[in-house]
């Protein structure tokens, strides 16, 4: 018998990889019936056309509408940049609630607010389809080497369908359910983001400060590598980040987009938030900066507006920045 079709919406940063791991590991595309096809739909169609070319020979079915993608699939995942993009491709006469009909499973992977998943799991359940949300850990990386942490909320069924699961595991190392109530795997996100914002302003301080009182960059990354405080993403970021490297993998916007949902979250709560309130305005200063132009770029870019603010005070990066910036 064959498997139900395999939907999937938003083809950005990070849903072309996580679509590219259900092509290549089998899970949707093949080309028997014992592998469903993947279903795609994108808001700018020439990501559609660049998947056909990277998978010439893999059934992979392309929609003009999001409703078109849900009507046809019986599993749909959406992977949407912003909670304005979700709630552009989502609602409306062609959006994805549109399509939802009984039995449909509508797993949603952004990173929104919390009133914007229960929002969408009341509707998809009025319309008799069951929501999971599962917002991801990583970034463009992980997403195409299939080792994203998904932090699920919402319908035990869709987390425990075994073509559900057989799809997370093809696009991630990990997953964690939190429990039928939806929204806390947002709130687990947020939680996790604004730990990682927060990591990295304070990093980005830390080789602004060295560097102007004439130590090597390198240096001390050497030392941090070494220390209790060593991590990957120190390991990863920080050479780029000493010669103006940042090629988005995790746009500064999103970023600073997911630490400003943490804080009004932790403000909610009434937990004192202001570390992380510090390191958001950071982020804010850096994106609103016209003249750094690095709100597009990824999320380590807010080192340079950390060396931007400051330059008065002398000092100046004692290795050598690299290629000319893009923006």
């Amino acid at each position: 018998m064959p498997h139900p079709s395999i939907g999937f919406i938003g083809l950005g940063i990070m849903g072309e990889g996580m679509a590219g791991r259900l092509i290549s590991r089998g899970v949707a595309a093949g080309s028997s019936n014992e592998v469903p096809p993947l279903v795609v739909y994108n808001r700018t169609a020439s990501k559609c056309d660049d998947m056909i070319s990277r998978y010439p020979n893999c059934n992979i079915v392309v929609k003009k509408t999001a409703r078109e993608v849900v009507e046809c699939c019986s599993i749909v995942f959406s992977m949407l940049s912003t909670p304005e993009a979700s709630r552009a491709v989502f609602d409306g006469d062609d959006g994805a609630l549109a399509g939802v009909s009984s039995g449909k499973f509508i797993i949603d992977c952004a990173t929104l607010a919390v009133s914007d998943m229960t929002g969408m799991d009341e509707r998809v359940r009025s319309r008799g389809g069951q929501f999971l949300e599962a917002p991801v850990s990583g970034s463009k990386g992980p997403a195409h080497l299939g080792q994203l942490i998904f932090l699920c909320a919402g319908s035990e069924i869709v987390y425990n369908d075994p073509i559900v699961r057989s799809s997370l595991n093809a696009m991630g190392k990990a997953m964690h359910y939190f429990g039928p109530e939806v929204g806390r795997g947002t709130r687990a996100k947020l939680a996790i983001n604004s730990l990682m914002g927060t990591m990295m302003a304070a990093f980005g301080e830390c080789l602004a400060l060295a560097t102007a009182v004439g130590l090597d960059g390198n240096a001390i990354l050497d030392v941090i590598g070494q220390s209790a405080i060593q991590c990957p993403m120190y390991a990863l970021k920080g050479p780029k980040m000493l010669r103006d490297d940042h090629d988005a993998n995790f746009p500064l916007r999103h970023a600073h987009k997911d630490m400003r949902l943490a804080v009004d979250m932790a403000g909610d709560a009434g937990v004192a938030y202001a570390v992380t309130e510090c390191a958001e305005g950071a982020f804010r200063r850096a994106r609103d900066d016209a003249g750094l132009n690095v709100a597009d770029r990824d999320f380590s870019a807010v080192f340079e507006s950390i060396l931007r603010e400051g330059s008065k005070g002398g000092g100046e990066i004692s290795t050598t920045r690299g290629k000319e910036r893009d923006g």
